[in-house]
């Protein structure tokens, strides 16, 4: 997800799109346990898309 795209949400998209995206970390860990996942490159993506989204929560919210 690109900087830009995370900056057009409200604050309630992005918490609900970070709750999500922490769900869907948590399940490619699970799975990854079960069954090594062959692009583990996954997990890094996702947790910079975290850490973008609350970087940009809490920018929004000071703003306010």
């Amino acid at each position: 997800m690109k900087i830009k795209e995370v900056r057009e949400m409200s604050i309630a998209d992005l918490k609900d799109r970070i709750a999500a995206e922490k769900a869907n970390l948590d399940s490619l860990k699970v799975n990854h346990a079960i069954s090594p996942l062959e692009d583990t490159s996954i997990f890094s993506k996702t947790r910079k898309d975290i850490a973008r989204m609350m970087a940009v929560l809490a920018e929004k919210e000071n703003n306010q």
